[in-house]
């Protein structure tokens, strides 16, 4: 899109320089924030490139004014870029989905502090630690600590005039030992500290500061003779032991590293952060990210580490990932193998299964939805420009050029549509030639649906390699439709997916909704496919054999079938037999035919 006269004055004033800049609409709305090496060509690509995908497109046409920022460094510029986000979160750059719907674990802040479960996060000085996209793990370290370290649960205001007053008196918690009792003075505000301080710990993960803080006091206590508060630290660490062996996953060689693993869809990207912390994994979260506009992968984790680094309020100076992205005070690896390796396949198939989840929810609860995402999914995948809500499969069957024939499979919003599935007797090639038989077949396909108006699908997948998908878009190339259906081929062993005009496949991940859906269509023209090739191999036996017996027609065929099976055993029937079935002049026939004059 053309920039206006004003955008392209800026343009011109602006330095190639690394910095941030600021995308506003004609009412002064802040639309998009984005950081660049040089801001110049960064700024303007977006009014000079012509492939832009819908969402970027309507992001250009909006935007009226762009401010920037200048910076001395492209790690400053990610700074500052990430603060701005935060701070004002425009609606088109990339963000946590629905915050509020995933819980966090407050601590707040009053005098002796509370911790419970919420999903309202208030700026009222209180520490929040999460989200938590697993409830059930949630409920987990909130058990923890309060079985480590026996803190209030009641809302009382713990106030020095209210306890020196003897406004309370201890509940029942106090009575079971789940507190110590600090609204009657029989804790110190000092001692309920200490007990906050621990529970920061195991909140943030760090239970090998909690381990060795339990183990000191239970060797003192020991050495004190104080046998039975000894026995009860040891039981505390037994159950910090057994909470991390439960939920976590060691590696003694990996030590203070985050990993992030990444997989996305057309909509979202989903992000699993693993926290590894004295050689075992201490935190585990996926969470989901929309979408804004067309997005890298590497872009997408890129805007999400930040943000995750700030909710749970981490900064290791490791980082692994499966792309080199910039990582704030942090050094950014992509392990090749090893240990480092196994966490991040972990992290990604934590987050392969988390958007398999989100996918199996949505379409519980709401179908047209997930159609609408499978659709846009394809449509990312596949480089199309609208959803393929129709779908076309071609595949060949032959035996050593015998009888060829061709299947054509029908898919509407991504499920068979068998109504519309069609047969193709191939009749213009002789011998085993299925590049020939493949351009007759869409040939003809597709000069009937425009011959008679009908409406053209929006992809055509092709079973085959290069040579199969050449030949096919031939077909579509002599009836004019090329540009009008987006054609693709698939290739059986190692599921490459060939585009017109690129000489190199793409891979699409084994686990993609895009590619299970295009092995369905693939493996159902085949089995079509191979089904009308048998028909008709069994026909054309049936008819070489019998029909050319003089005086068998179709019911005579019909019925020494029946009385016999196969052409095989009519073969080496008697003439008795036979007459069992047939005149004696059609009996003579057949055995002559068969076994000559001398039969």
């Amino acid at each position: 899109m053309a920039a206006t006269d004003h955008i392209q004055a800026l343009l011109e004033r602006m330095p190639h320089e690394p910095g941030v800049y600021q995308h506003f609409d004609a009412d002064g709305k802040l639309l998009y924030i984005g950081k660049a090496k040089n801001l110049k060509k960064r700024v303007a690509s977006y009014f000079t490139k012509q492939d832009h995908n819908g969402k970027t497109r309507l992001l250009v046409k909006k935007i009226r004014d762009v401010k920037w920022i200048v910076t001395a460094t492209e790690a400053d510029a990610l700074l500052l870029e990430n603060n701005m986000i935060k701070e004002h979160q425009p609606i088109y750059n990339i963000q946590l989905k629905d915050d509020k719907t995933y819980p966090f674990i407050v601590l707040k802040k009053e005098r002796f502090p509370r911790i419970f479960p919420t999903r309202q996060v208030r700026k009222d000085g209180s520490e929040y630690f999460g989200p938590y996209s697993n409830v059930k793990a949630m409920h987990a370290v909130l058990d923890l600590c309060k079985k480590l370290y026996p803190i209030r649960t009641c809302s009382l205001a713990l106030t020095e005039e209210n306890i020196a007053g003897g406004k309370f008196r201890v509940c029942l918690e106090y009575h079971i030992g789940n507190c110590k009792g600090p609204c009657v003075g029989k804790q110190t505000e000092d001692d309920y500290s200490e007990s906050i301080a621990a529970i920061r710990h195991v909140l943030k993960g760090n239970l090998g500061e909690v381990k060795t803080a339990l183990k000191d006091a239970m060797n003192e206590a020991a050495a004190d003779l104080r046998f039975e508060e000894a026995e009860r630290l040891k039981l505390k660490l037994q159950a910090v032991d057994k909470f991390q062996a439960k939920s976590t996953v060691v590696h003694p060689t990996v030590s203070d590293v985050e990993v992030y693993g990444l997989v996305s869809d057309a909509k979202s990207a989903f992000v699993n952060f693993m926290r590894i912390h004295n050689g075992a994994v201490v935190q585990g979260q996926t969470l989901e990210f929309r979408r804004r506009l067309d997005e890298s992968d590497e872009e997408l984790l890129e805007a999400a580490i930040p943000q995750i680094r700030d909710r749970f309020d981490v900064a290791s100076r490791t980082v692994l990932t499966q792309a080199e992205v910039d990582v704030l005070g942090a050094e950014c690896l992509v392990p090749q193998r090893g240990d480092k390796k196994k966490l991040l396949d972990m992290s990604l198939r934590n987050a392969q299964f988390a958007m398999r989840d989100r996918h199996a929810q949505l379409e519980q609860v709401d179908p047209d939805a997930a159609k609408d995402r499978l659709m846009e999914t394809l449509m990312h995948d596949l480089r199309l420009k609208e959803h393929p809500v129709h779908m076309e499969c071609f595949d060949n069957s032959n035996i050593q050029g015998t009888n060829p024939a061709s299947a054509c499979v029908v898919f509407r919003n991504g499920k068979p549509a068998k109504r519309d599935y069609r047969k193709f007797n191939i009749r213009t090639v002789e011998g085993p030639d299925d590049f020939a038989s493949m351009k007759e077949a869409v040939y003809r396909r597709y000069k009937r649906l425009r011959d008679e108006g009908e409406s053209l699908p929006q992809l055509v997948v092709i079973d085959g390699g290069k040579g199969q998908l050449s030949h096919a878009l031939e077909a579509i190339d002599e009836l004019g439709l090329r540009g009008k259906i987006a054609v693709v081929g698939i290739a059986k062993r190692l599921e490459e997916l060939y585009f017109p005009g690129d000489s190199a496949p793409i891979y699409l991940d084994k686990r993609s909704p895009s590619l299970r859906v295009i092995q369905h269509m693939r493996n159902e023209a085949h089995r079509f496919s191979l089904a009308h090739h048998r028909t008709r191999r069994s026909k054309a036996f049936l008819h070489s054999e019998l029909d050319a017996v003089p005086g068998v027609g179709p019911k005579t065929r019909d019925a020494l079938m029946s009385a016999f099976g196969d052409v095989q055993a009519i073969s080496t029937a008697s003439e008795k037999d036979l007459l069992d079935v047939v005149n004696l002049k059609v009996a003579r026939a057949i055995r002559v035919h068969f076994h000559g004059s001398n039969a």
